[in-house]
């Protein structure tokens, strides 16, 4: 019989800024890539999440009008059937505003408080309209790999002591621009900054999280590998890219602080 991996998707209706749900059609591919078929399960507002119907759980990311409106069903309705799933290896996957709101709470740039899911140990506040954002290609060194993606986000989240980092900042923001941490881990639970085309960009991270998913269903967590020579050039562009840029903006700083410039 053959395996049938399913993809639970939070909010897709609500939460998919820059084109998150390609991460779960790449998630999708790489495992028909390997024979094994495929159902995704949309999970959204006032449904019910349980957590035997799926083997692995994605949510994206969107801008504080669409965290307002999911905020109290995630960690209401949802939220200690999640935490519980998490708690037992269920593998995940969120993005930007679902990360945040997978911490114990995020301040909005306006309005009040929202209460997250808890399952990072980890803050997010967003310091005001008039503070420069989070925007920008970025880098992250992770488990000896480089991750590359975009990033964009008013909030700084600030992880506690008992939270890890899912990297560390090669180039770019990351959580807050401080401590060089990007996103977070817990257990088989990835937060991450890093939008959009995240998984097509790493397909390691996309293998990672098959990977898993089957442990969780006590199949052979061992993958076959794929042909992966467009994806690794892909990648590499990105981060030569990245690069790059961060190198021209401290050639602009370091003329900009140099007096022999000044006219």
């Amino acid at each position: 019989m053959t395996f049938v991996l399913r993809i639970g998707h939070l909010y897709p209706d609500v939460m998919n800024l820059y084109g998150d749900r390609g991460n779960v059609l790449a998630l999708a591919q790489r495992a028909r890539w390997r024979g094994f078929g495929v159902e995704i399960i949309p999970i959204s507002l006032g449904d019910p999440f349980r957590p035997d119907a799926v083997d692995l759980l994605f949510a994206g990311g969107d801008q504080d009008r669409e965290q307002r409106r999911v905020a109290a069903d995630l960690a209401g309705r949802k939220g200690e059937a999640i935490r519980a799933a998490i708690e037992e290896g269920l593998p995940a996957l969120v993005v930007c505003g679902s990360y945040q709101l997978f911490g114990e709470r995020y301040q909005p740039a306006a309005g009040p408080e929202l209460r997250g899911l808890a399952v990072f140990d980890a803050v997010t506040i967003h310091p005001g309209a008039t503070v420069v954002r989070c925007v920008g290609n970025i880098v992250v060194d992770w488990e000896g790999s480089l991750l590359v993606g975009f990033e964009n986000h008013g909030g700084r989240t600030y992880l506690g002591p008992r939270a890890a980092p899912l990297g560390r900042v090669v180039v770019g923001y990351g959580n807050n621009g401080e401590d060089g941490t990007e996103g977070a881990r817990y257990k088989n639970a990835f937060g991450t900054y890093l939008h959009g085309a995240l998984l097509p960009k790493n397909p390691m991270l996309a293998d990672t999280l098959l990977s898993l998913a089957l442990q969780r269903r006590g199949e052979d967590p061992a993958l076959a590998p794929l042909d992966e020579r467009v994806e690794e050039a892909a990648r590499r562009v990105a981060i030569a890219r990245a690069r790059r840029e961060r190198h021209a903006l401290r050639n602009v700083g370091a003329t900009r602080r140099s007096p022999g410039t000044r006219r």
